[in-house]
């Protein structure tokens, strides 16, 4: 699926709902990379301008744009007759098919889809690129234990694990000029969490084998940074159908730990202006995203810019009907909160 009319209203909204950013959902770099027949592509140059509709919409509104590249991996949808490939020939689930496993030359035409969907993405004026390494996808995959069963330089230990990612850093950071920076999603933490019902009261239970621990990903972040990534986006859980966050705000801790070290963002259960406020205020996080919650209340930052008792952008064509007709933009922008950032992730 190259652009459908879903992804022009969805988009437009939320550039139009006053989000200081907005991604584009998991953009798969090759065909089976997309997460359902449904998603978005940057594979080849067709679905460049496209692409380009939803960024010169956001800049007509002033806003900026960033688009995510990635691949599903294992957690590819079957349907459309799209392959599934991964690591290892391991399921995400027992219903789920067995996929692929990739060939070291499969890998390295990966690495080329990424820079391949880099200079697209630049072609079509995105303002940030964004490498999706979250959420049990491919790059995700090969990171983790519990889906990179391999016994060669690709798997087995740290350092092999993961080789994957710089590469794909390198790769993209290689077509970016230095002035654009350079986005990556990734886990902070993995934990298996069984749960289980019993007389009507539902349990949890952690168990002591991660798959990817929040000192890994510290011990990660100078290798990222000496590849050129500029800022780090954490998220959580996805390679596991039995796996939690463990506690509201779980990312927001790991943020801040890795946040000395490097510019980070901090996504997950944040529904109030309050919590992403003092999320800022206290130092966890450079940015705060918000995600799913966008899909359940498009005007989410309305709601947060009337609990904080401040202005928003808005859509040009109605912030006279909010701000006045005589209110000019410059002045708008002058009356939002300094130094703070709401930006929106897509689910995905």
């Amino acid at each position: 699926m190259i652009l459908i009319d879903h992804n022009k209203l969805s988009v437009g909204g939320i550039v139009s709902g006053g989000f200081g950013f907005t991604f584009v959902e998991a953009t798969a770099v090759t065909p089976e990379g997309r997460i359902t027949p449904e998603n978005l592509g940057i594979w080849q140059d067709s679905q460049i301008e496209p692409l380009k509709q939803l960024v010169d919409f956001a800049h007509s509104q002033g806003r900026k744009i960033d688009i995510q590249l990635a691949h599903s991996g294992r957690k590819g949808s079957a349907a459309g007759d799209l392959p599934i490939a991964a690591p290892s020939a391991v399921s995400f689930s027992e219903t789920s098919p067995v996929p692929h496993e990739l060939t070291k030359a499969e890998i390295s035409n990966l690495v080329k889809a990424w820079a391949d969907a880099a200079r697209r993405a630049l072609r079509a004026g995105f303002d940030v690129i964004q490498i999706h390494n979250a959420h049990g996808y491919l790059l995700d995959e090969f990171i983790s234990p519990i889906a990179n069963k391999r016994t060669d330089e690709c798997g087995g230990s740290f350092e092999n694990r993961i080789g994957f990612t710089p590469e794909v850093v390198d790769a993209v950071r290689g077509v970016v000029p230095e002035s654009m920076s350079v986005f990556l999603r990734f886990v902070a933490l993995l934990v298996f969490v069984f749960v289980f019902l019993f007389f009507f009261f539902l349990f949890s239970v952690s168990a002591d084998e991660p798959s990817w621990t929040n000192a890994d990903t510290i011990r990660l972040v100078p290798i990222l940074l000496e590849h050129g990534l500029d800022f780090l986006d954490v998220s959580s859980v996805g390679n596991s159908p039995n796996q939690s966050l463990g506690f509201l705000g779980a990312q927001q801790e790991h943020a801040k730990e890795i946040k000395q070290k490097l510019l980070v963002g901090t996504v997950g259960g944040i529904k109030e202006g309050f919590q992403a406020e003092k999320y800022l205020q206290e130092g966890v996080a450079d940015v705060v995203s918000v995600g799913r919650q966008t899909q359940k209340e498009p005007g989410i930052v309305w709601r947060f810019a009337e609990e904080l008792g401040v202005m928003i952008h808005v859509a040009n064509q109605i912030a006279w009907g909010f701000y006045g007709r005589g209110v000019a933009k410059l002045d708008l922008k002058a009356r939002t909160l300094p130094n703070r950032s709401i930006i929106l992730n897509t689910p995905n």
